[in-house]
């Protein structure tokens, strides 16, 4: 697997597709249009690669970071950039992917840009709704993964507790231990 999805949220985790953005070199998880392809299937999308070209993947890359723009906004209660908000709602406005049901159950196809469009209309659901307020950044260092904070009391830390959420518990039973040991 070449992502990761820890968010449950997939426009969300779509954003993770820039791992450390704050860092001086970020890591970029789209760098081709196979890796488009390869999100999409693997996070459930669609059904076969769509085969994106290198002009999806520019549109899919403004379309992460007009999402980014927009749920940085809404985090830091600040109000929505016209320009991501004009990006959103374009790519929202295109086609859906094909639903089909078969034989074998139901398939899900389109290409590129329908799969980013799906992306875009959920988009407009959470920034536009009431989740927009549950939006909170991974509090772990180095990280800049967003999430939907859906737990109970609305305390939740980190992106995944299996990846960060252990990290930095890790790191703190090490120091405590260290610490111990002084």
């Amino acid at each position: 697997m070449n992502h990761a999805f820890p968010c449950g949220t997939l426009p969300l985790d779509f954003v993770g597709t820039l791992r450390a953005r704050r860092n001086a070199e970020p890591v970029e998880k789209l760098a081709t249009p196979e890796l488009l392809d390869d999100w999409f299937l693997e996070s459930g999308m669609l059904d076969l690669a769509p085969g994106a070209s290198e002009a999806d993947l520019a549109v899919a890359v403004d379309l992460r970071e007009a999402i980014h723009a927009l749920v940085a906004a809404r985090i830091e209660r600040r109000p929505l950039p016209t320009e991501a908000v004009a990006e959103v709602n374009l790519q929202a406005a295109g086609l859906p992917v094909t639903v089909r049901i078969g034989p074998d159950g139901a398939t899900r196809t389109g290409t590129a840009i329908q799969g980013l469009a799906a992306l875009a209309r959920e988009t407009v659901e959470i920034i536009g709704g009431d989740e927009a307020a549950l939006l909170r950044e991974c509090s772990r260092p180095g990280c800049t993964q967003v999430y939907l904070d859906r737990s109970r009391g609305h305390r939740r830390e980190w992106c995944a507790m299996r990846t960060c959420g252990n990290r930095v518990k890790a790191a703190a039973y090490r120091a405590r231990r260290h610490s111990a040991k002084s």
